[in-house]
């Protein structure tokens, strides 16, 4: 008997279309994973440009689904939506849980290379390969028409992933407050040297800022899309967009870093913007 790809957890109607959540068998993260799936209602007549959504630290493949207020206007532009969870789970590490920005649900959309998180912390070949093969094969997206977007962690994984795939993989990317430079960020120093090493060689290759000043083939320079509140906490130690916006600049990359007075960095700000990204996507993928 084949194995069963996936298991539905629930489905939910939703404004013509349908909110599924699932879990699956990962062989690349060694562990059970759970995603979240938007199809909206065009789905119905073919297949549909698929966004890919990657969420913050702590969060889980609900949280998107439940608080960013997608799913109307996704189901107006005919948009698939697809949110992982944010780490391995149930796979009890050395540490794993001692802390909220490190381990479980801080997977940082990276391969890991140290012990023990190299059994299991591959996100970013989950990310990339083995998740959009099963969504390719089991939900009427189009591989053709893909785009990425996410926040904070996710927004450096939006990023990184969008600029290390080019020729076109992602045709669209944007970003909410994300860890813009984590090389130079303590949320970043942590991560990369717990899961990467001490050796700062590697970690450029999961840096926003450094990927940036490779990006060369014009296939694969979408015009980005970043939103950052001016008060949101974590925008002075953590975010640097402004390095970010310095390095870009500097090789001339296409993109709009919009400073939004007053919001911090929780969904209601996500919320607010959330159709503009959108739209964004929407414009670029057809």
């Amino acid at each position: 008997m084949s194995e069963v790809p996936f298991e539905t957890v629930s489905t939910h109607r939703c404004f013509g279309g349908t909110v599924g959540f699932y879990k699956h068998t990962s062989r690349v993260n060694n562990c059970t994973m759970k995603f979240a799936v938007f199809t909206p209602p065009q789905a119905e007549r073919g297949r549909v440009p698929v966004l890919y959504y990657l969420a913050g630290l702590t969060c889980t493949e609900e949280t998107f689904m439940i608080k960013a207020g997608a799913q109307r206007v996704a189901a107006e532009l005919g948009l698939m939506l697809v949110a992982p969870d944010t780490s391995p789970r149930g796979v009890p590490l050395p540490g794993d849980s001692d802390s909220w920005d490190f381990g479980v649900g801080a997977g940082f959309y990276l391969d890991a290379t140290q012990e023990p998180w190299s059994r299991h912390y591959h996100m970013y070949s989950y990310v990339t390969a083995e998740l959009p093969a099963l969504i390719d094969a089991h939900f009427p997206a189009d591989p053709k028409r893909q785009g990425i977007f996410g926040h904070s962690m996710g927004g450096h994984g939006a990023l990184t992933i969008g600029f290390k795939n080019p020729g076109g993989r992602y045709r669209s990317i944007s970003a909410f407050a994300p860890i813009a430079a984590p090389k130079r960020c303590p949320w970043g120093q942590k991560a990369f040297n717990g899961y990467l090493g001490p050796d700062q060689s590697a970690w450029d290759a999961y840096d926003a800022t450094e990927l940036v000043r490779k990006v060369k083939d014009a296939r694969s320079r979408p015009p980005l899309l970043i939103d950052q509140g001016m008060s949101d906490q974590f925008l002075q130690t953590q975010l640097h967009p402004h390095l970010f916006e310095e390095a870009a600049r500097e090789v001339g990359y296409p993109f709009t870093l919009r400073r939004q007075q007053g919001y911090d960095h929780g969904y209601y700000f996500i919320s607010t913007f959330m159709e503009d990204h959108l739209r964004h996507h929407a414009q670029i993928l057809g």
